[in-house]
């Protein structure tokens, strides 16, 4: 929100200089962002006129103009402006002027011909930002007034940060009201009147969009000059407040939106059909819009309509075929009330952000409608005349807001702040704020304008005390209580201490949005059970995460595309799935490629593959000391892992996520190279921990036994390991892979895999008959269900 201090100072009396004036609104809760003043060293400058222009002997881009400045003998000026031309205004730095910056204006010779003087540009006079040219003052300025004193210098530009909840103060008049408590002064907005009518020029009104559009108004203005020009006062605040004036009719629109917070729209009356229709836009259709572009609508939109077309997307931009153009005499002036929630992300997903969508998303005034549009047609008629017609209403009163009485307790004012501020006070400061307020036993009962949306209860009218009275004025109390220390639980890791294991292994953190894209979970063939926002941040921030993978893989993608090869990095967060509510989980993932090993001269370097994050998974389950409970399978891969390179992740029987290498195609579509190997597991089985218990040291010798076993080629190991362990339960204290061969001696198909049998019984020492019958009951075991047979 940016406007001009002086039209600020015009609406309430300020006793305090711009720098008390911007430390007040920052420390109120609206924070001045950038503060530029305008004009403050333009002692010197002048209105002057160039009565004639001729080119420079010795430059082809410089001009030499005779400069009429209304004190007598025309001045010689060297201007090298592409507009410099006879006939028009500009401002001219006279010699010994000072303009901002520290430029002393001196007599000079360019190219060998005398020059008195500074033809400025907007920017050179530290007025805007334009440099394209001479500042074109309207024809009818004064030649030899101080421009100053023309353009109503010096000024400054104010930007506020405005949060959410604070859109009264997008006008100047809600603004007023808060810098009238905080100065202890009062507004000085006059009762808006209404103007005469001279026409019965109507049009029908329906509301067709239910809640979402429960007021409208128009009005018909029929006969204006065309050919009108904004004034200079208005001209000059609309561009302080960074809008450039383009027409009469589009500026005064705008000048109310800026004075009082309402958005308003005029449509040419000659281009309509019909009554005007506010309806929800039909699936599939489209809208022209002022910027050019074809705006595709859905039901989600509210569209302003005749009886034949579109006219403009409600809330957001008007229609091209609609305009006001050079040629308009007729207009049809509109000020309707829109739902915030109809209007919230509409400009978003039509790649735009408005002046009106900016205050309709966040809540406008549903009372101001009708003052702003007779402050329109007031501002109008004096610029360029015409003759208004009835203010034409359609409205749902039921569908309307209409404010609440909320009590402040005395007492909890003063136990929340800490501090006694008196009653005068209180009241003064809810009255300046254009509140209503009835004393009462235990303290008072307010009810708030409509337009401040943001009170609701009992808390937000503390809030308005504090920020008026002052922050610097409560004291500072550290808070005192008896603090309890939460017990960790020992049958669960901690979550850092997770973090610190895998920084341990070489792994970085990363912190990714929960939203992504909705095109790029489809590369991955995520498409079911999303959580889609409603009001979306941009189109690449759409959908909550169901997986933490294309986050992290795009973080992967950012480092090598900056000379990382070798990358290493997870992320434990929560990821989303639908639900009522949205169900969360939270999740660990681990996204890894390049050489297994940062380079070093002890051993030849290779480049990372399955067996690598396999073993950096089974340290996570070891920590938890039961790892017989984790397997992991080759089945039901989804579609984004290696088929033949990859293992889906069972606790217990159940998957709890999947690892292995990304996907060829994959990789191909997210620009990566095939080394990238993945891992994503729900976080909970990990930070699962046996509870440690004291076990005596065997006092009894262990015995090794080694078997080779021909399998059939898919038997899985995990399989495998789960029917020895099974078969031998307490006596087998370790299973051992230690050779797998297929080739020459073994059938097609088919692979040995050799194991050691490690035997222990905590009561006696085995046998050599206890030990052979281990080994005989665990190749039984293995024949009957993995189709195994003991190699010779």
């Amino acid at each position: 929100m940016k406007f001009s201090e002086n039209w600020l100072r015009e609406l309430v009396e300020i006793q305090a200089d711009r720098s008390t004036l911007s430390h007040a609104l920052t420390m109120a809760g609206l924070e001045v962002e950038e503060l530029t003043p305008l004009g403050d060293d333009l002692a010197g400058v002048v209105v002057a006129e160039i009565i004639a222009a001729e080119k420079h002997p010795e430059a082809d881009r410089l001009q030499v103009c005779k400069v009429d400045t209304g004190q007598g003998e025309p001045l010689q000026i060297v201007c090298g402006a592409p507009n410099a031309r006879v006939g028009i205004k500009v401002p001219l730095a006279t010699v010994g002027a000072k303009l901002p910056g520290g430029i002393a204006i001196k007599a000079a010779k360019l190219r060998g011909v005398e020059s008195a003087g500074m033809l400025c540009s907007a920017k050179e006079l530290g007025v805007d930002a334009d440099a394209s040219g001479l500042l074109e003052l309207p024809l009818d300025a004064p030649i030899g007034q101080s421009l100053a004193d023309y353009l109503g210098l010096p000024d400054a530009s104010f930007e506020l940060k405005l949060t959410p909840n604070r859109p009264d103060c997008l006008g100047l008049v809600g603004l007023a009201h808060d810098v009238a408590a905080l100065f202890g002064s009062s507004v000085k907005v006059p009762v808006q009147a209404a103007v005469v009518v001279t026409s019965e020029a109507r049009r029908g009104i329906r509301l067709e969009a239910g809640k979402d559009a429960p007021r409208y108004l128009g009005r018909i203005v029929e006969g204006i000059d065309p050919a009108a020009r904004t004034p200079l006062w208005m001209a000059e605040r609309l561009r302080r407040a960074g809008l450039r004036p383009i027409s009469a009719v589009v500026d005064v629109t705008n000048y109310v939106m800026l004075e009082l917070g309402q958005p308003m729209h005029a449509f040419d009356n000659d281009a309509l059909e019909g009554d005007i229709v506010v309806r929800h836009a039909r699936a599939g259709e489209t809208l022209k819009i002022l910027d050019g572009s074809e705006a595709q609508l859905d039901p989600g939109f509210v569209l302003i309509a005749d009886e034949k077309k579109g006219l403009a997307v409600a809330g957001v931009m008007g229609g091209h075929a609609s305009r006001v153009t050079d040629a308009t005499q007729n207009i049809f002036l509109e000020s309707a009330h829109f739902a915030p929630a109809a209007i919230m992300g509409r400009a978003r997903k039509l790649g735009l952000h408005t002046d009106a969508s900016h205050r309709f998303e966040r809540g406008v005034d549903p009372e101001l409608p009708r003052r702003a549009l007779e402050r329109a047609t007031e501002l109008l008629q004096a610029i360029a005349g015409g003759n208004a017609g009835p203010v034409l209403v359609a409205e749902n009163l039921a569908d309307l807001p209409s404010p609440m009485p909320v009590t402040l307790r005395r007492t909890r004012l003063q136990r929340v702040l800490g501090v006694v501020v008196a009653d005068a006070e209180v009241a003064r400061i809810f009255t300046a704020l254009g509140m209503q307020v009835v004393v009462v036993a235990e303290g008072w009962q307010v009810t708030a304008p409509s337009s401040r949306f943001d009170i609701e209860r009992e808390e937000d009218l503390i809030e308005e005390v504090a920020r008026i009275f002052g922050y610097d004025n409560i004291p500072t109390a550290t808070p005192a209580g008896a603090l309890t220390l939460a017990v960790e639980p020992e049958a669960r890791i901690n979550e850092l201490a997770l973090r610190e294991q895998l920084a341990a292994r070489g792994y970085f953190e990363a912190v990714n949005l929960s939203f992504v894209a909705a095109d790029l979970l489809a590369s991955w063939g995520f498409g079911k059970n999303l959580v889609p926002l409603a009001n979306p941040l941009s189109a690449d921030l759409a959908v909550m995460r169901p997986s933490l993978l294309p986050g992290l893989m795009d973080a992967l993608r950012h480092n090598r595309a900056r000379q990382q090869e070798r990358v290493r990095l997870f992320e434990v967060a929560r990821v989303f799935a639908a639900g009522n509510p949205p169900v969360e989980t939270p999740s660990l993932a681990i996204v890894a490629c390049g050489n297994a090993r940062a380079e070093q001269w002890g051993e030849p370097s290779r480049t990372l593959d399955f067996h690598d994050l396999k073993g950096d998974l089974d340290a996570l389950i070891a920590w938890g000391g039961e790892p017989q409970r984790w397997s992991v399978h080759a089945d039901d891969l989804p579609g984004w892992l290696h088929p033949g390179r990859s293992a889906r992740v069972a606790c217990d029987g159940d998957t709890v996520g999947y690892l292995g290498a990304l996907h060829p195609q994959l990789a191909k579509a997210l620009d990566l190279g095939a080394d990238v190997h993945v891992l994503e597991l729900a976080l909970e089985p990990v930070l699962r921990r046996r509870l440690p218990q004291a076990k005596a040291v065997a006092r009894f010798p262990a015995v090794r036994r080694d078997i080779a076993m021909d399998v059939p080629e898919a038997a899985a190991w995990s399989q495998i390991e789960q029917t020895v362990r099974s078969t031998l339960g307490e006596r087998l204290q370790e299973l051992r892979l230690f050779d797998r061969y297929s080739g020459k001696g073994v059938e097609a198909g088919r692979k040995s895999l050799a194991m050691g049998l490690i035997l222990q019984d905590a009561s006696r020492t085995l046998t050599d008959d206890d030990a052979d019958r281990c080994v005989r009951e665990a190749i039984a075991a293995l024949e009957q269900t993995c189709k195994a047979k003991l190699r010779g």
